[in-house]
């Protein structure tokens, strides 16, 4: 059975990329004229170990030292660099030409994917959680090359645990978006919020 999780319909010609900057000033968004993943599928590589899934994430860690994390949605890669390392004006050139080779030679995105999924029962406070998060706050956070993740909420405490990803992790700005925003928006859209920590930031 064909893994699902594939890029969803790479030209074989004509690809552009272009860049976008973000509120991280080590991370930069590169834009692709093609959907590299379907729906709303994301992936974050915040180490090489972790890259072992996909080809072309392992050879950006291995190629380029200044890489620090590696981060795919849709139709964009965030690539975040070292802090203090090479100016991105000179390493946007050749992450550029690197990546136009590699899709232009066809290499696999992924492979050795685990899909397992496991389903739980959620209760009516975090369908609400996740409708918000999904509704007003993702598509702003992947417009700056990111991605949030609801993780857990807890019903007693009322507190709700995310998941920063991309330019987001790691992003001087982040704690403060995530409590003038995001936490503002929960608590006043789902009344059982009380706070809201990130993961892995």
């Amino acid at each position: 059975m064909e893994n699902s999780t594939q890029q969803a319909g790479r030209p074989k010609q004509n690809i552009t990329i272009y860049t976008e900057a973000n509120p991280n000033p080590n991370s930069m968004k590169f834009m692709l004229s093609f959907m590299l993943l379907k729906g709303g599928e994301s992936y974050d590589f915040p180490s090489i170990e972790e890259a072992e899934v996909s080809p072309l994430a392992k050879e950006l860690f291995e190629k380029f030292e200044e890489v620090e994390r590696i981060f795919y949605m849709s139709n964009f890669i965030t690539i975040t660099k070292k802090e203090g390392s090479t100016d991105w004006i000179e390493i946007i050139p050749k992450f550029k030409e690197f990546l136009l080779e590699y899709f232009e030679a066809e290499k696999p995105i992924f492979e050795n994917i685990d899909e397992t999924i496991v389903e739980k029962a959620e209760s009516e406070a975090i369908k609400k959680i996740r409708g918000v998060l999904d509704e007003y706050i993702k598509p702003a956070v992947e417009m700056d090359g990111g991605a949030i993740k609801f993780h857990s909420f807890d019903e007693e405490t009322g507190i709700v645990k995310v998941l920063l990803q991309g330019a987001c992790s790691g992003c001087p700005s982040s704690t403060f978006t995530l409590k003038m925003s995001i936490e503002n928006l929960l608590k006043r859209m789902v009344p059982q919020v009380k706070e809201v920590v990130a993961e892995g930031v």
